[in-house]
C-alpha cells in the first residue's frame, strides 16, 4: 500500500494519520520514534507485511512482464492506491478531496516526524498528491517519480505501460483484498503492542 491507502486506513482504524504515513520513513525499531508514532508506525508494518505475503498481491505480482519482477511490488502498491482512489466513494463517507485536505493538515501539525516525511510534506500538499492518484495520468507521473528516486531506474521500463495492461487484473485484486485490509487494521489497532500505546 502507498499513502493513500495508509492514511485511509489509519482513519478507518482512528489511529493517527500522520503516524502511519511516517511508517513508511521510519526505519530501524520503532521504540527509537516518539511515543505518539509508535502504533502508526507498527501498524503500516504490520500493512505492509501482510499486503508484500499475501496470495492475491503474490499472484498478481506474477502477471507482470519478466523485465519488471522487482519493481512489481511497487507498482501495485501504486495501482492500489489509485484503484482505492478512483473507487474512493465505495470505502469512505467522505470526499476524497476533503479527506486529502484532512490528511495534510495531520501531517502538518504532527511534531517529530522523520526528517525525510518533514521535507516532502509541502509537496504533497501543494501537487495534492492524495488526489492526483485518482486519474491515470496522476498514476503514471507517480510511477515515474517513484522511478527517478530509485537506485536503478531502469527496473521500471515499461511499467506505466504494463500497469494499464493489467488494469482489470489490479482492480480484481484490490476490491477482493483492501476489504480484508480494512478488517485486520482494525483487529490489528486493537492488539497493539502495550509499548506501542
Amino acid at each position: 500500500m502507498n499513502f493513500l491507502a495508509h492514511l485511509h486506513l489509519a482513519d478507518n482504524s482512528k489511529t493517527s494519520l500522520a503516524a502511519n504515513l511516517a511508517g513508511d520513513f521510519a526505519k530501524g525499531n520503532i521504540e527509537r520514534f516518539p511515543k505518539h508514532l509508535q502504533q502508526g508506525i507498527w501498524l503500516h508494518r504490520q500493512i505492509d507485511q501482510l499486503t508484500d505475503t499475501h496470495e492475491l498481491t503474490k499472484e498478481l505480482e506474477s502477471k507482470f512482464p519478466k523485465q519488471l519482477k522487482r519493481a512489481a511490488p511497487i507498482l501495485i502498491d501504486l495501482a492500489f492506491d489509485h484503484m482505492l482512489a478512483k473507487y474512493w466513494d465505495e470505502y469512505h463517507h467522505v470526499s476524497l478531496k476533503d479527506f486529502a485536505l484532512k490528511a495534510y493538515d495531520a501531517i502538518d501539525s504532527c511534531e517529530d516526524l522523520p526528517e525525510q516525511l518533514q521535507s516532502l510534506a509541502p509537496r504533497i500538499r501543494s501537487e495534492n498528491w492524495l488526489v492526483a492518484y485518482k486519474n491515470r495520468k496522476g498514476l503514471n507521473q507517480t510511477i515515474e517519480s517513484v522511478a527517478k528516486r530509485v537506485s536503478k531506474p531502469e527496473i521500471f521500463k515499461g511499467a506505466t505501460a504494463a500497469v494499464k495492461t493489467l488494469d482489470l487484473e489490479i482492480e480484481i485484486a484490490f476490491r477482493t483484498f483492501y476489504p480484508q485490509l480494512m478488517a485486520y487494521s482494525k483487529i490489528w489497532t486493537r492488539n497493539t503492542p502495550a509499548e506501542y500505546l
